[in-house]
């Protein structure tokens, strides 16, 4: 193998490119701000820490002006980020760009982001067309896409970077900023008796395992070239198998309640309620011979366990959602769906 470097090596992606580069037998530097957070069983490893910001250039300088066999840069949102790159492309031999499925548009112009969802008619390939690249806010939701695609431009327009553009969809692992998967290990640990799915939990937006998008990192870092590449899981649950899977894997039993259209708005959502369903085809990188760790329920037991450890640590510092976290607090609104089941026999004897 060679040397490697992870820019971003702290955060839950970055973590898991470090693991499986080091584990296929790659030198490994992982970067980050701040080394507490570094894992220790990269360390253990025998993966190396340099504190460094990706954001600056002097960092950056004292991070490749030697070069490095793979770089795998999982903090890269913009342009003007991608640019910072461009000086030491001579010295990397493959470089690996995390971007999304964000970037992605159907025929009405609609995206991951936008108010309407989008309507594809089949899983998206990577010849699907994209969002218009733009310099606005990144974090916001129209900037997101628009900044991947502008920085994916700069890369792939460059003369010497063999550049393997990693198009991911809804991560989940262990070390996730935002673990969707929280949304029904809490149900599970709250003891709930009852499941209420919207549309009858048939809604898909297709799940990416970061250790399978680490796999694929690895690969293309083995196997350099000029392409772009959708990453997600072989296999695409639905909401329902999400939530059988991960009430399974926790040998708790729930009565699931599958609504219907005719439910109040927002009764029974959950992080994966997307209609139409929103899949991508990853055959292109099948074909080049990438074998995925596993499907959903393969891989993502590691996450439910690391949840359910944290939740049960008492330590109010644990990587959880806090009580009132904007995003998870709607999906936790159990008073609302009692009265709407405590009403249901009266309704439906009108």
């Amino acid at each position: 193998m060679g040397r490697a470097i992870v820019l971003g090596g702290n955060g839950q992606v970055g973590s898991a490119a470090a693991r499986q580069l080091v584990s296929a037998g790659w030198e490994v530097t992982s970067t980050g701000l701040t080394e507490g957070r570094f894992p220790q069983d990269l360390r253990d490893a025998g993966v190396r820490f340099v504190r460094s910001d990706r954001y600056s250039a002097e960092d950056l300088h004292d991070l490749l002006r030697k070069g490095a066999d793979a770089v795998v840069d999982c903090v890269g949102y913009t342009a003007a980020h991608a640019r910072l790159l461009l000086p030491f492309q001579h010295g990397i031999g493959s470089l690996v760009f995390i971007s999304s499925k964000a970037v992605y548009v159907d025929d009405q112009g609609r995206h991951s982001n936008s108010d309407e969802p989008p309507e594809f008619a089949a899983p998206v390939t990577e010849a699907q067309p994209t969002v218009t690249p733009s310099d606005i806010d990144y974090n916001s939701r129209e900037g997101y896409g628009r900044n991947k695609v502008a920085a994916e431009q700069v890369l792939l327009d460059s003369t010497h970077l063999r550049v393997s553009v990693l198009r991911a969809s809804r991560i989940h692992g262990v070390g996730a900023g935002r673990p969707r998967e929280w949304v029904f290990v809490k149900r599970v640990l709250d003891r709930r008796p009852h499941l209420l799915l919207a549309h009858g939990g048939r809604g898909v937006n297709h799940p990416t395992a970061a250790v399978n998008l680490a796999a694929l990192a690895e690969f293309c870092a083995t196997n350099p070239g000029m392409r772009i590449l959708n990453s997600a899981d072989p296999d695409a649950p639905d909401g329902l198998a999400i939530s059988r899977i991960i009430a399974a894997h926790l040998a708790h039993s729930w009565s699931e309640v599958l609504l219907d259209s005719t439910a109040p708005p927002g009764l029974g959502d959950h992080p994966w309620n997307t209609m139409p369903r929103f899949v991508l085809d990853t055959s292109a990188a099948e074909r080049l011979g990438f074998v995925p760790v596993g499907g959903y329920a393969d891989t993502v037991g590691a996450e439910i366990d690391w949840l359910v450890a944290a939740a049960r640590s008492g330590d109010p510092t644990a990587a959880l959602p806090r009580p009132h976290d904007p995003f998870f607090l709607p999906f936790f609104d159990y008073a609302r769906e009692d009265t709407w089941l405590a009403g249901r026999p009266q309704r439906s004897q009108l």
